[in-house]
């Protein structure tokens, strides 16, 4: 059976300043502990190619991969897949935003299968994404929310 994920978190700032912050992928060794750089490789309309590169495991292994977004304001949706599979047959994310009473609702589903010589199984990188998930989403909702702090800026609002 396929991998599939789902995490979310509600951040407490404005919607445009979410959906900007985390939709801005050179910036994302700022925002993610989890990447060394993000190097953005092309981007044409509201489509982004881009290789992520990982600080090293703990073996001193460097994982990086090269991965394609497209994001849709008018539905609040995020749609991306690994181009560079690397250790998976295929990854498939989507993330989507929800302003609600108090924030923004952040949720990102990931479906995946890894391949048969790959070094970890289905269940084990399922458990992997959704323990480090939780991890990486609550950094960036504080870091969101130090940002609109710092702003002045309220849940429920836009820009």
């Amino acid at each position: 059976m396929p991998g599939h994920t789902q995490n979310e978190i509600t951040v407490a700032a404005p919607l445009d300043l979410v959906w900007d912050m985390t939709n801005d992928v050179a910036n994302w060794p700022n925002l993610f502990t989890e990447y060394a750089s993000a190097e953005i490789l092309s981007q044409e309309g509201n489509r982004t190619r881009f290789r992520l590169t990982m600080h090293p495991d703990d073996n001193g292994k460097v994982w990086s991969w090269v991965s394609e977004r497209e994001t849709d304001r008018a539905t609040l949706t995020v749609q991306a897949r690994r181009v560079e599979t690397g250790p998976f047959a295929h990854m498939n994310i989507h993330w989507r935003y929800e302003q609600i009473p108090g924030g923004v609702r952040m949720t990102w589903t990931q479906d995946f299968a890894m391949k048969p010589e790959a070094p970890v199984d289905d269940e084990w990188m399922t458990d992997n994404i959704n323990r480090n998930s939780k991890v990486q989403m609550a950094l960036i909702r504080d870091r969101i929310e130090k940002v609109a702090a710092e702003q002045g800026t309220h849940p429920g609002l836009t820009d």
